[in-house]
């Protein structure tokens, strides 16, 4: 299928992550639609995306939510369970973090480009 057609929804703070981020996939022949606060997410119905890639930690986040609540309020919700959530932090326990959001996988900063483009490929349907 062509990547064209697949939107990814990209949730980052950091200006110059997201940039590059939404470059290399947009050179991969993805949509992506781009935010830095999680505001976005009221937006999902009609965003539609075919994979979320989101960071742990957002500056508009409450003290009390992070990406690892929000992918599980994701997939713990019927209709947006089957979007594929990467979660992305800097943190060593990453791993876990994502377990926990039950996210379908996550990736560490600071990431390889080939990193970035292997694990959205590998999720997105």
């Amino acid at each position: 299928m062509n990547p064209a057609t697949k939107k990814i929804l990209v949730i980052e703070d950091d200006k110059d992550i997201r940039d590059t981020i939404v470059y290399i996939l947009e050179e991969e022949k993805y949509e992506v639609i781009a935010s830095e606060d999680s505001k976005i997410l009221k937006s999902i119905d009609s965003i539609k995306p075919n994979l979320i890639l989101m960071d742990n930690w957002l500056t508009d986040w409450k003290s009390d939510a992070n990406g690892q609540q929000l992918s599980k309020e994701l997939k713990s919700n019927p209709a947006t369970s089957h979007i594929p959530v990467i979660i992305i932090s800097a943190v060593s326990n990453i791993k876990e973090i994502a377990e926990a959001g039950l996210a379908d996988g996550y990736l560490r900063k600071p990431f390889d480009l080939t990193e970035l483009t292997d694990i959205v490929n590998k999720h997105i349907k």
